[in-house]
């Protein structure tokens, strides 16, 4: 194989130009033959042998013609929905989501699974909740897994992507100590073994949705927040104002000392932000100061039905729920004073359930308080608004993961390496307590 100065081989440089026709036509298509050269710094030959080459894979197709001026009319072309699949999965604070995509993430099928009792993430289930979600779908939508690209996973925790065998989540928050979740799925045998899963922290997959698709796009530095029963944050730093190319940073913001010696948070720790912001506390805090939702009356209820009842409570001008959702207001803004200071965003978006239900009543208090509390120069550059992506945020992102390793194979599958047995590990771990 010949090599060039630069270290890469023409193989390297096929796939680079192979996925760089692929990523524009994605992110900015339908283009034409001649719009894509300058579009991609590639010679006009370069473009005619690599678009020839991904309409024979299957992998582009016509998109209608336009006139050109004076001249034939150009063919627009545009990367193929239906020629690959793609499966996201968020693992999240009440449930299971596993949905199958086309390759341009238009939803084919999901599914959805509570987690029972409610905040059960013993690691067994959780596991064939996945493999029946993945099977699911794919009946669903009725399709195989030849043209399945990879199945995308949203955790919460750390995930160390590196560990020998594959992916590994350290979830102190919800009591996984290193579990080798990459391999434990393979075990499962619902998929080939040339499919890949590819495991990152929920935060981050939030965040890539919001920077490809969502409110994000455009953004070169920003910062998106998932606000749930806990709360995280990816950082996004030279993002492609085009979207794509963006991988961000999770933060294990939620786990932020704002008060020495305050309230025990559910990592084990005291004082954390999320003690004092999570959907999980803020309930706790409502009850404490004598707050009746559903939960009084019928056993536990599902979070997000108590925290609906919270807000229409604070709507009809229930004192105690108004000031604890002010208080939540102030932690936050105060929470993201601090990520202000530190990284200079020039966008902050956040997303979750529990940010999308909250949002529209505390976001004004939220911009006020992290003005205030953050340093004037970076503060008067930094919009704070929403995410656009609704609740299925996380699985879009979790679906970028595999999509993204498309672009940078240039449209071809690699099988994943073989993952060694865990004879050590017993996936029987206990419940968070």
């Amino acid at each position: 194989m010949t090599t060039g100065r630069s270290g890469r081989t023409v193989r390297d440089l096929r796939r680079g130009n192979r996925g760089a026709v692929l990523q524009k036509l994605y992110f900015g298509g339908p283009m034409s033959r001649q719009e894509l050269g300058p579009a991609t710094g590639l010679s006009s030959g370069s473009v005619s042998n690599v678009v020839g080459e991904l309409i024979a894979d299957g992998l582009l197709e016509e998109a209608g013609v336009v006139d050109s001026d004076g001249g034939r009319p150009r063919t627009l072309l545009r990367v193929s929905p239906g020629s690959a699949h793609l499966i996201g999965v968020d693992v999240g604070e009440t449930r299971v989501r596993v949905e199958l995509f086309d390759l341009t993430l238009t939803e084919l099928a999901r599914a959805e699974t509570p987690l029972l009792p409610r905040g059960c993430y013993d690691v067994d289930p959780i596991v064939d909740h996945i493999r029946s979600g993945i099977g699911a779908v794919l009946a669903q939508a009725g399709v195989g897994t030849d043209r399945l690209l990879g199945v995308g996973v949203g955790v919460p925790g750390i995930v160390d992507r590196e560990a020998p065998g594959g992916a590994v989540v350290h979830g102190q928050t919800i009591g996984w100590d290193a579990v080798p979740l990459e391999a434990l799925l393979r075990a499962t045998g619902a998929l080939p073994q040339e499919v890949p899963y590819l495991i990152d922290n929920g935060a981050r997959t939030l965040g890539q949705a919001e920077m490809w698709f969502g409110a994000g796009r455009g953004a070169r530095d920003a910062v998106v927040v998932l606000f749930g029963s806990g709360v995280g944050a990816s950082l996004i730093t030279d993002g492609s104002p085009e979207g794509g190319s963006t991988e961000g940073t999770p933060l294990e913001w939620g786990h932020l000392t704002v008060s020495v010696r305050g309230r025990r948070c559910r990592c084990g720790a005291r004082g954390c932000l999320e003690a004092y912001t999570g959907a999980e506390s803020l309930l706790a805090r409502w009850t404490e100061r004598g707050g009746r939702g559903p939960a009084d009356a019928a056993g536990p209820a599902d979070e997000e039905e108590a925290l609906a009842a919270l807000l229409a409570s604070a709507l009809a001008g229930d004192p105690v729920a108004r000031d604890v959702l002010d208080e939540t207001a102030e932690y936050l803004g105060a929470g993201l004073s601090d990520l202000i200071n530190l990284f200079r965003p020039e966008r902050i978006l956040i997303g979750g359930w529990a940010g999308l239900l909250l949002g529209p009543y505390v976001l004004p208090a939220v911009r006020e308080h992290a003005r205030r509390h953050a340093l004037r120069h970076p503060a008067a550059r930094v919009s704070i608004d929403l995410g656009s992506l609704g609740p299925d945020a996380v699985t879009v992102g979790a679906a970028t993961l595999p999509l993204s390793a498309f672009f940078t194979t240039g449209g071809r599958r690699t099988a994943p390496p073989a993952a060694p047995e865990q004879p050590g590990w017993r996936t029987a771990l206990t419940r968070r307590g």
